[in-house]
């Protein structure tokens, strides 16, 4: 037996992932804790892990666009939660002694935790961003993330805290991604599913006669999606003969919604995916690959960060359409579902990423790589 102890932020997408890896290891016999904000964790892992707290403090929202937002995203929350969390994941990783640290990629304190004390770590990925490296075209943001990292004190002996020199396990697979040259200790183990709670359902409500769609932007976009929402209202209701909508948005967000729309504040969306005909999202990976899991083509309108990144890949994969998140109308936004739904490329697209999903084996796959770390002499 062996332990692990796996360091994620208080995000929904990257804690499930990595809940889903915890969860073989454990059925395996192994022993796992958790390092974060005891109250988020529980709130997602329930009451039956072992948590050592971080603690949390608030952190600047994510407002902005573009390469102000990858700004925003290191110098309002990445670096600082780095610095805060770090004395508490180092007393993690003495207390539990673990044989190795899993810890995400926008966690870096539980990798300069384990360096600190002589642990294997291995990097967690469910983000395109820090995997496929799209500033590499531009050095000067590539450095200056690089430089936050050192001037934050988180380097590791002049090594880069994201990418763990013993594992990177990455939530996706190459016929999403695309070719890259990754390194050998690089494992692309496709989308890690697991059990999650589920939160209260109104199955009844859909209707077998038409196409279910779901439309979820994400938790941290909703403060921008507001706008987004409407012109979504709009198009579903041009669509409402053929098509019903599960959307997933905070109360009062969706204006005036076509009959036999479910709106709420949290669905569940692994139970939905089998009776999904399209998604429409913002391009989390996540929810990307949560789809594709299941062979369901989407329609994507990134905002920021790596959603850009993963919004080309659907595309490329021919999986999906992307709209203009800021600028597309009802009439664009219903002719791109029309089109996801109508036209078979899609689906069959989707069906082959599907395929690759599968293949890569997801958390068991995942699971039996961290066991590798852990017996590695």
């Amino acid at each position: 037996m062996s332990c692990f102890l796996f360091v994620a932020p208080p995000l929904a997408g990257h804690v499930y992932a990595a809940a889903a890896v915890a969860s073989a290891l454990a059925e395996r016999g192994h022993e796992v804790a958790w390092a974060g904000p005891e109250s988020s964790l529980r709130r997602m892992l329930g009451d039956g892990v072992t948590v050592y707290s971080t603690g949390m403090r608030p952190y600047r929202g994510q407002r902005d666009r573009g390469f102000r937002a990858v700004r925003s995203l290191w110098e309002g929350f990445v670096l600082p939660y780095a610095r805060f969390t770090l004395p508490a994941v180092e007393k993690a990783v003495a207390a539990f002694a673990p044989d190795v640290v899993a810890t995400d990629q926008h966690a870096l304190a539980g990798a300069v935790a384990a360096h600190r004390h002589g642990v294997r770590w291995a990097s967690l990925a469910p983000q395109s961003m820090e995997l496929t490296r799209p500033f590499r075209a531009l050095p000067k943001v590539e450095a200056w993330i690089r430089r936050g990292i050192d001037n934050a004190g988180l380097s590791i002996g002049g090594a880069d805290p994201r990418f763990s020199p013993h594992l990177v396990l990455a939530f996706t697979s190459p016929a999403l991604t695309g070719p890259h040259d990754f390194p050998a200790h690089y494992a692309l183990v496709g989308p890690a599913l697991g059990p999650r709670a589920a939160p209260d359902f109104p199955w009844d409500a859909l209707d077998p006669a038409r196409r279910t769609v779901l439309v979820t932007m994400g938790t941290l976009a909703e403060d921008v999606a507001r706008d987004f929402y409407p012109r979504m209202v709009g198009a579903l209701r041009a669509l409402r003969a053929h098509v019903q909508a599960v959307v997933a948005a905070p109360p009062g967000a969706v204006p005036d919604p076509p009959p036999g729309t479910v709106v709420a504040p949290q669905v569940p969306v692994l139970e939905l995916m089998p009776r999904l005909a399209a998604v429409a999202c913002h391009a989390g990976l996540n929810t990307v690959c949560e789809a594709l899991a299941h062979g369901v083509p989407l329609v994507v309108a990134p905002i920021k960060h790596d959603q850009p990144v993963t919004a080309a890949q659907v595309v490329a994969a021919g999986a999906g359409i992307r709209v203009r998140f800021g600028r597309s109308g009802p009439d664009e936004l219903a002719a791109a579902l029309t089109a996801v739904l109508d036209e078979p490329g899609y689906a069959a697209a989707a069906g082959r990423v599907r395929k690759s999903f599968a293949a890569a084996g997801g958390a068991p796959a995942a699971a039996s790589h961290l066991e590798q770390l852990a017996n590695r002499p």
